[in-house]
């Protein structure tokens, strides 16, 4: 397409990208809107409006949790590319979400927790990775604004992500009536998520009719008879291979919450292993495509440690904020839960920055030195958490400001990874395994967070120093490994910038 004839209706991009990202927006906003309170409903004691789980254990939980969530992208990917379409199956992964911040919204208990869980998970496996992969589709690979687009994509996900955290815990805390009290109704929270994505629905519905390529309502690899077959019998072993597994260790009394986290820890790390054999191998691929597969090998492996630490934002940091932080300026009092709007709003006054720099910075560096240089920044965010325990002890509070400067040196980490992940995923992706290769993206998060949730249970205010310190010095030096074989592993991209 010629620039004449590009279409530039949406602040210079296409039409279609304001679709995708009001979708993107709406979607973050209930996601972390939930997030915001939903490690505090699970231990705050019943009396307080919670379910009063083991601080340890809900914080294990809500790692997993994350990291379930970015693991079914691989079925949402898979189904996106073989049975439904990426516009289709975006839709259903925004209704299954809805129901399941709807469920979490009534007062059950844990049971209902653990359907919300599963309902969400499932549901944002669907929608992520598709979103993404369209965003890519209204881009030719030589178009210069892709990167650009992406970034904005980005922001849009943010915007959504920095109002939750204000609008959901004053939602739970009595609709801003009484900020401080001994109960909490959580669950007027969770509705305010689910109407967020409901919106985020309407929006899609409509605005795709109109803005996104029709190529979007069929699968680009349609899945034959045979290979259905072929497909359900493997799914059948794996699911009875877990039933087997679950039920050995019910018979020997090992059926509970923290080893099910193990098993999936397994999975989490498993799972993206057997997806690079699976493209390495594959008949489908060729020998250029499989150069950029072994090149996004040691990316994914960034992006994991990248997004074990970014995503304790809503675990450890969280605890931080609740337990050590001084929780007003001045006369200004706040929640807890309120600095998770610290992660987006420092995205969103950064992304212009970067979307100048990587527009007009004619000599920048390639993918591969920009994830090393944000694997450094990732491990100093946490390196700085060290300090206030060094310097004052950690048994009273410390100024909220130590907070923000950790996640304003992450986001510095996220802009160098998180667009340029999603930008350089779908560019190096094999044609066969299109939407796939995206799932790969959110499977370098789910990686991140189910490690996350077997090392978070070593975090305490005893152990705060040590924690912080072992977690940035190894981000720090993975990084500056990587800088070295950047360049090895920028030529087996193939001409991928």
């Amino acid at each position: 397409m010629s620039e004449k004839n590009m279409d530039t209706a949406f602040f210079g991009q296409p039409r279609g990208l304001s679709t995708l990202f009001f979708t993107e927006m709406w979607e973050r906003f209930s996601y972390y809107g939930m997030r915001a309170i939903l490690l505090f409903y699970m231990y705050y004691a019943v009396t307080k409006g919670g379910l009063g789980m083991d601080q340890t254990t809900a914080a294990s939980v809500m790692s997993i949790y994350g990291s379930l969530v970015y693991l079914s992208s691989v079925a949402g990917g898979w189904l996106s590319d073989r049975v439904w379409g990426p516009r289709r199956t975006v839709f259903i992964g925004g209704v299954l979400i809805m129901l399941g911040h709807i469920v979490l919204a009534l007062p059950m208990g844990i049971g209902a927790l653990y359907v919300s869980i599963a309902l969400i998970v499932a549901g944002t496996g669907l929608l992520k990775p598709n979103v993404s992969d369209m965003v890519g589709g209204l881009y030719s690979e030589d178009d210069r604004r892709r990167d650009a687009g992406f970034s904005m994509f980005v922001f849009g996900i943010n915007l959504g992500s920095a109002i939750a955290p204000w609008a959901v815990p004053w939602a739970s805390e009595g609709f801003g009536l009484h900020l401080f009290g001994d109960h909490f109704n959580f669950h007027a929270g969770f509705s305010l998520a689910a109407v967020g994505m409901f919106l985020g629905l309407l929006q899609y519905y409509y605005g795709g009719k109109k803005y996104l390529p029709q190529t979007g309502l069929e699968p680009t690899d349609p899945i034959k008879k045979k290979d259905l077959n072929k497909i359900m019998g493997r799914v059948g072993l794996g699911v009875l291979a877990l039933v087997i597994v679950i039920a050995i260790m019910a018979m020997v009394g090992q059926l509970n919450i923290d080893n099910i986290i193990t098993l999936i820890t397994i999975l989490a790390i498993a799972i993206p292993v057997y997806y690079f054999v699976l493209m390495l191998r594959s008949p489908k691929v060729s020998k250029v495509e499989r150069s950029r597969v072994w090149a996004y090998i040691p990316l994914f492996i960034a992006a994991a440690i990248f997004w074990g630490i970014e995503e304790s934002g809503s675990v450890v940091l969280a605890l931080f904020a609740e337990q050590r932080t001084v929780l007003h300026i001045g006369g200004w009092h706040f929640a807890a839960a309120n600095f998770q709007t610290l992660n987006p709003v420092f995205i969103m006054i950064l992304t212009p920055f970067f979307v100048w720099l990587w527009e007009n910075w004619k000599n920048q560096p390639s993918a591969p030195s920009k994830f090393a240089a944000g694997l450094v920044f990732a491990g100093l965010s946490y390196v700085w958490m060290a300090l206030p325990g060094t310097l004052y002890g950690t048994s009273g509070r410390v100024s909220p400001f130590w907070l923000v400067g950790s996640w304003f040196i992450v986001e510095i980490a996220e802009m160098l990874i998180s667009p340029i992940g999603l930008s350089v995923t779908t560019k190096l992706a094999p044609k066969a395994f299109k939407s796939q290769m995206v799932s790969m993206w959110f499977l370098a998060d789910a990686t991140g967070q189910a490690v996350n949730s077997q090392i978070v249970k070593y975090y305490s205010s005893a152990t705060e120093v040590p924690y912080f310190l072992a977690i940035g010095i190894v981000s720090v030096f993975v990084g500056i490994v990587m800088f070295f074989f950047s360049k090895k592993i920028h030529s087996l991209m193939a001409g991928v910038n």
